[in-house]
Protein backbone atom coordinates (compact mmCIF):
# COMPACT_ATOMS: atom_id res chain seq x y z
CA UNK A 1 0.00 0.00 0.00
CA UNK A 2 1.50 3.23 -1.17
CA UNK A 3 0.76 6.72 0.55
CA UNK A 4 -0.43 9.01 -2.55
CA UNK A 5 -1.50 12.16 -0.45
CA UNK A 6 -0.86 13.14 2.83
CA UNK A 7 -3.48 15.39 4.27
CA UNK A 8 -4.29 17.12 7.72
CA UNK A 9 -7.42 15.18 8.09
CA UNK A 10 -6.98 11.87 6.28
CA UNK A 11 -4.10 10.31 4.27
CA UNK A 12 -4.89 8.65 0.85
CA UNK A 13 -3.28 5.16 -0.47
CA UNK A 14 -3.46 3.33 -3.43
CA UNK A 15 -3.49 -0.41 -3.26
CA UNK A 16 -4.86 -3.20 -5.87
CA UNK A 17 -8.16 -4.74 -5.97
CA UNK A 18 -6.36 -7.90 -5.28
CA UNK A 19 -4.59 -6.91 -2.11
CA UNK A 20 -8.00 -5.48 -0.75
CA UNK A 21 -10.27 -8.24 -1.35
CA UNK A 22 -7.94 -11.22 -1.98
CA UNK A 23 -9.76 -11.39 -5.39
CA UNK A 24 -8.52 -11.44 -8.99
CA UNK A 25 -8.56 -8.36 -10.65
CA UNK A 26 -6.40 -5.45 -11.35
CA UNK A 27 -8.45 -2.86 -10.90
CA UNK A 28 -6.62 -0.28 -8.40
CA UNK A 29 -8.58 1.64 -5.25
CA UNK A 30 -7.64 4.28 -3.04
CA UNK A 31 -8.01 3.73 0.57
CA UNK A 32 -8.85 7.07 2.68
CA UNK A 33 -8.39 7.10 6.16
CA UNK A 34 -9.03 9.35 8.77
CA UNK A 35 -6.25 10.17 10.66
CA UNK A 36 -6.89 10.15 14.88
CA UNK A 37 -6.04 13.54 16.44
CA UNK A 38 -4.04 13.06 19.72
CA UNK A 39 -5.64 16.72 20.73
CA UNK A 40 -8.81 15.25 21.04
CA UNK A 41 -10.45 12.97 23.92
CA UNK A 42 -9.83 9.52 22.08
CA UNK A 43 -13.66 8.91 22.25
CA UNK A 44 -14.44 11.88 20.99
CA UNK A 45 -11.88 11.47 18.01
CA UNK A 46 -13.03 8.19 17.00
CA UNK A 47 -17.15 9.47 17.11
CA UNK A 48 -15.96 12.54 14.91
CA UNK A 49 -14.09 10.18 12.59
CA UNK A 50 -16.68 7.69 12.65
CA UNK A 51 -19.36 10.16 11.68
CA UNK A 52 -17.19 12.35 8.91
CA UNK A 53 -16.42 8.68 7.44
CA UNK A 54 -19.97 8.14 6.67
CA UNK A 55 -21.07 11.49 5.72
CA UNK A 56 -18.71 11.34 2.99
CA UNK A 57 -19.86 7.98 2.00
CA UNK A 58 -23.15 9.52 1.54
CA UNK A 59 -22.16 12.35 -0.04
CA UNK A 60 -20.22 10.58 -2.90
CA UNK A 61 -23.04 8.30 -3.19
CA UNK A 62 -25.76 10.76 -3.58
CA UNK A 63 -24.15 12.99 -5.71
CA UNK A 64 -23.56 10.25 -8.47
CA UNK A 65 -27.50 9.70 -7.88
CA UNK A 66 -27.89 13.41 -8.97
CA UNK A 67 -25.78 12.64 -11.62
CA UNK A 68 -22.34 13.97 -11.06
CA UNK A 69 -19.31 11.18 -11.56
CA UNK A 70 -17.77 10.25 -8.47
CA UNK A 71 -15.61 6.87 -7.43
CA UNK A 72 -17.57 4.24 -6.81
CA UNK A 73 -17.42 2.76 -3.45
CA UNK A 74 -16.40 -0.67 -2.42
CA UNK A 75 -16.62 -0.34 1.37
CA UNK A 76 -16.80 2.27 4.00
CA UNK A 77 -15.30 0.81 7.57
CA UNK A 78 -17.10 3.46 10.14
CA UNK A 79 -14.64 2.05 13.21
CA UNK A 80 -11.62 2.42 11.41
CA UNK A 81 -12.24 5.72 9.90
CA UNK A 82 -11.42 4.50 6.31
CA UNK A 83 -13.63 4.00 2.49
CA UNK A 84 -12.42 2.27 0.15
CA UNK A 85 -13.08 3.51 -3.03
CA UNK A 86 -12.72 3.42 -7.04
CA UNK A 87 -9.12 4.80 -8.34
CA UNK A 88 -10.20 7.13 -11.02
CA UNK A 89 -7.30 6.92 -14.11
CA UNK A 90 -7.48 11.00 -15.83
CA UNK A 91 -5.87 14.22 -14.87
CA UNK A 92 -6.67 16.53 -12.21
CA UNK A 93 -8.13 20.01 -14.07
CA UNK A 94 -5.51 21.58 -12.09
CA UNK A 95 -2.55 20.56 -14.53
CA UNK A 96 -4.75 20.64 -17.68
CA UNK A 97 -6.99 23.53 -17.97
CA UNK A 98 -4.40 26.29 -18.31
CA UNK A 99 -2.66 24.03 -21.69
CA UNK A 100 -6.35 23.96 -23.51
CA UNK A 101 -7.21 26.54 -25.96
CA UNK A 102 -10.36 28.60 -25.08
CA UNK A 103 -13.15 26.81 -26.67
CA UNK A 104 -12.09 23.36 -25.01
CA UNK A 105 -11.69 25.07 -21.30
CA UNK A 106 -15.10 27.14 -22.02
CA UNK A 107 -16.68 23.77 -23.01
CA UNK A 108 -14.64 22.17 -19.68
CA UNK A 109 -15.73 24.78 -17.47
CA UNK A 110 -19.45 25.10 -18.36
CA UNK A 111 -19.35 21.07 -17.98
CA UNK A 112 -18.18 21.98 -14.24
CA UNK A 113 -20.84 24.05 -13.26
CA UNK A 114 -23.37 22.09 -14.66
CA UNK A 115 -22.09 19.31 -11.98
CA UNK A 116 -22.22 21.86 -9.16
CA UNK A 117 -25.58 23.07 -10.18
CA UNK A 118 -26.35 19.47 -9.41
CA UNK A 119 -25.10 18.99 -6.43
CA UNK A 120 -26.57 22.17 -5.35
CA UNK A 121 -30.17 21.16 -6.71
CA UNK A 122 -29.84 17.74 -4.57
CA UNK A 123 -28.76 19.44 -1.57
CA UNK A 124 -25.01 18.78 -1.42
CA UNK A 125 -22.23 21.76 -1.13
CA UNK A 126 -18.57 20.39 -1.84
CA UNK A 127 -16.89 22.03 0.48
CA UNK A 128 -13.88 22.14 -1.04
CA UNK A 129 -13.73 22.91 -5.05
CA UNK A 130 -10.75 23.58 -6.39
CA UNK A 131 -9.57 21.96 -9.80
CA UNK A 132 -7.36 19.73 -7.89
CA UNK A 133 -10.80 17.60 -6.78
CA UNK A 134 -11.90 17.28 -10.05
CA UNK A 135 -10.47 14.89 -12.46
CA UNK A 136 -10.34 14.72 -16.62
CA UNK A 137 -11.00 10.86 -16.70
CA UNK A 138 -9.77 8.81 -19.47
CA UNK A 139 -14.04 8.58 -21.21
CA UNK A 140 -13.65 12.61 -20.83
CA UNK A 141 -16.30 12.63 -17.55
CA UNK A 142 -15.47 15.43 -14.88
CA UNK A 143 -15.17 13.69 -11.60
CA UNK A 144 -15.55 15.16 -8.15
CA UNK A 145 -13.61 13.48 -5.65
CA UNK A 146 -12.77 14.44 -1.97
CA UNK A 147 -16.41 15.48 -0.24
CA UNK A 148 -14.30 15.57 3.06
CA UNK A 149 -15.90 18.69 3.99
CA UNK A 150 -18.79 18.37 2.46
CA UNK A 151 -22.39 18.63 4.00
CA UNK A 152 -26.13 18.46 3.22
CA UNK A 153 -27.26 22.62 2.85
CA UNK A 154 -29.69 24.42 0.90
CA UNK A 155 -29.36 27.41 1.67
CA UNK A 156 -28.14 30.23 -0.55
CA UNK A 157 -24.98 31.36 1.38
CA UNK A 158 -24.11 27.45 1.19
CA UNK A 159 -24.36 27.65 -2.39
CA UNK A 160 -22.85 30.67 -2.89
CA UNK A 161 -19.70 30.05 -0.50
CA UNK A 162 -18.96 26.81 -2.75
CA UNK A 163 -18.97 28.80 -5.97
CA UNK A 164 -16.66 31.65 -3.88
CA UNK A 165 -14.06 29.29 -3.11
CA UNK A 166 -13.96 27.79 -6.58
CA UNK A 167 -13.55 31.32 -8.24
CA UNK A 168 -10.89 32.18 -5.64
CA UNK A 169 -8.89 29.08 -6.70
CA UNK A 170 -9.42 29.71 -10.50
CA UNK A 171 -7.98 33.09 -9.80
CA UNK A 172 -4.70 32.04 -7.66
CA UNK A 173 -4.39 28.98 -9.53
CA UNK A 174 -5.32 30.26 -13.50
CA UNK A 175 -5.26 33.78 -12.94
CA UNK A 176 -4.15 34.19 -16.45
CA UNK A 177 -7.83 32.43 -17.28
CA UNK A 178 -9.39 33.26 -14.02
CA UNK A 179 -12.15 35.50 -15.26
CA UNK A 180 -13.42 33.67 -18.57
CA UNK A 181 -13.32 30.39 -16.96
CA UNK A 182 -15.91 31.22 -13.76
CA UNK A 183 -17.63 33.22 -16.45
CA UNK A 184 -18.29 29.63 -18.37
CA UNK A 185 -18.85 27.48 -15.34
CA UNK A 186 -21.44 30.02 -14.33
CA UNK A 187 -23.14 29.49 -17.87
CA UNK A 188 -23.22 25.87 -17.12
CA UNK A 189 -24.34 26.02 -13.69
CA UNK A 190 -27.27 28.69 -14.69
CA UNK A 191 -28.18 26.46 -17.52
CA UNK A 192 -28.47 23.77 -15.45
CA UNK A 193 -30.00 24.92 -11.81
CA UNK A 194 -32.45 26.86 -13.76
CA UNK A 195 -34.70 29.28 -11.40
CA UNK A 196 -32.49 30.20 -8.49
CA UNK A 197 -29.63 30.58 -10.14
CA UNK A 198 -29.18 34.10 -10.83
CA UNK A 199 -30.27 34.42 -6.79
CA UNK A 200 -26.86 32.19 -6.20
CA UNK A 201 -24.63 33.98 -8.74
CA UNK A 202 -25.83 37.29 -7.23
CA UNK A 203 -25.02 35.69 -3.52
CA UNK A 204 -21.14 35.08 -4.54
CA UNK A 205 -20.83 38.69 -5.97
CA UNK A 206 -22.29 39.83 -2.01
CA UNK A 207 -19.78 37.92 -0.90
CA UNK A 208 -16.94 38.67 -2.86
CA UNK A 209 -17.80 42.21 -1.77
CA UNK A 210 -17.90 41.21 2.52
CA UNK A 211 -14.26 40.39 1.72
CA UNK A 212 -12.88 43.15 -0.39
CA UNK A 213 -14.06 45.82 2.69
CA UNK A 214 -12.81 43.27 5.66
CA UNK A 215 -9.30 44.44 6.25
CA UNK A 216 -6.54 42.44 4.93
CA UNK A 217 -5.48 41.50 8.32
CA UNK A 218 -8.66 40.10 9.61
CA UNK A 219 -9.92 38.09 6.71
CA UNK A 220 -8.94 35.02 8.24
CA UNK A 221 -9.50 34.92 11.97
Amino acid sequence: MSLIKKGAEANLYLESFEEVFHLPSKTMLVIKHRIPKKYRAPQLDLRLRENRTALEAKLLADAKIAGVATPVIYEVDKRGARIIMEFVEGSQIKTILDGLNEAEMKKLCETIGRNIARLHLAGIVHGDLTTSNMILAKDGQIFLVDFGLGEYNNSLEARGVDLHLLKRTLKSTHFRIADVAFRAILKGYEEEFGKGARDVIKRVEEIERRGRYVPREERWR
